[in-house]
């Protein structure tokens, strides 16, 4: 099974650690003293902060994983509006290579975050331009096959099943971000090696009413390790038949943009490493519970001293 497979499988040599497939974004953040509501004294809310800061499904995991010291790699396009000069001069500061991004001529892919300082969660609207969407003839292979890892998004998904293709074909396991369901979901997932699901995705996509029960539904027709994010219960995975539950850690939560990119860039750096499955996913929760004490997807991610300390001292849900 994947879970237990080599972590070094792939080039003997390989370039990067990391090569990212997928989306970015720049997030508008908006903090109010809680959320506006159609009527009464809460139709108009005054911001009590905005922020500008950088995130992206796969970006921030990039970003992440970075930080932990994994050589990646960025395959997506970038916008030339000034949002996209943002996002590039982050991923140069954070050591993400773009050289094999692509831009458009288009405003780059953005959001609105309202964001209730009372509870850290946080509502979404965005937008992206369709002219910013990668194309399967986009996706550089040489760059995939020289990875250890290629991490996708279902942002573009026939983009993404075409790069997971070209790293299967070459020994590179795939991991992916799915958190919405479409046309091409299913797919997606029997594209990759290791699908880490959003925390409502997969009894969504089975129509079964608990996590662990569609997870192995999921089984029937995916022999990878499956992983499910579960927001503070932490996270699960379907490792053959065996389950692992690993319990969130207990913080004061900020805000919540962007945990589910940093745990997937500590889940494939804990991966990496070769640890169990359950130290991958403890890993992978402590850093996302970090990530949620600070404001901004890539402004969140923490160190690996933080995490470890976490993992020593954190309260568990």
């Amino acid at each position: 099974m994947l879970g237990a497979r080599d972590p070094t499988r792939g080039p003997a040599r390989a370039a990067w650690d990391v090569v990212g497939v997928g989306a970015n974004a720049v997030d508008l953040v908006n903090v109010v003293c809680r959320y506006p509501q159609p009527h009464g004294p809460f139709a108009k809310v005054r911001v009590a902060k905005r922020m500008l800061c950088c995130g992206g499904q796969i970006t921030s995991a990039l970003a992440t994983c970075a930080r932990f010291g994994l050589r990646t790699s960025y395959v997506g396009a970038i916008g030339t509006d000034e949002h996209g000069r943002l996002l590039t001069e982050a991923l140069a500061a954070r050591g993400v290579d773009a050289t094999h991004a692509v831009r458009r001529e288009a405003a780059n892919q953005f959001a609105v975050i309202i964001l209730d300082e009372t509870s850290g969660e946080r509502v979404i609207v965005w937008d992206r331009d369709p002219r910013l969407a990668l194309r399967e003839n986009e996706i550089p292979a040489e760059l995939i096959r020289s990875a250890r890892l290629l991490h996708v998004d279902d942002v573009d998904p026939d983009a993404a099943i075409a790069a997971a293709g070209i790293a299967r074909a070459a020994g590179v396991p795939v991991t992916s971000d799915i958190d919405a369901i479409g046309d091409r979901t299913g797919a997606l997932v029997d594209a990759v090696d290791i699908p880490v699901f959003d925390q409502h995705l997969p009894t969504r996509l089975t129509g079964v009413s608990d996590t662990e029960s569609a997870l192995r539904v999921i089984r029937r027709r995916h022999r990878g390790l499956l992983c499910a994010t579960l927001g503070a219960g932490g996270a699960m995975a379907l490792d053959g038949d065996r389950l692992h539950h690993s319990p969130g850690f207990k913080v004061k939560t900020i805000d919540t943009t962007g945990a589910g990119d940093v745990f997937r860039g500590g889940f494939i750096y804990a991966w990496l490493k070769g640890w169990p499955v359950a130290s991958v996913l403890d890993f992978a929760n402590a850093a996302a519970a970090i990530s949620c004490t600070r404001i901004g997807a890539m402004n969140g991610i923490p160190s690996l001293e933080d995490v470890h300390e976490m993992i020593r001292t954190g309260e568990r849900t």
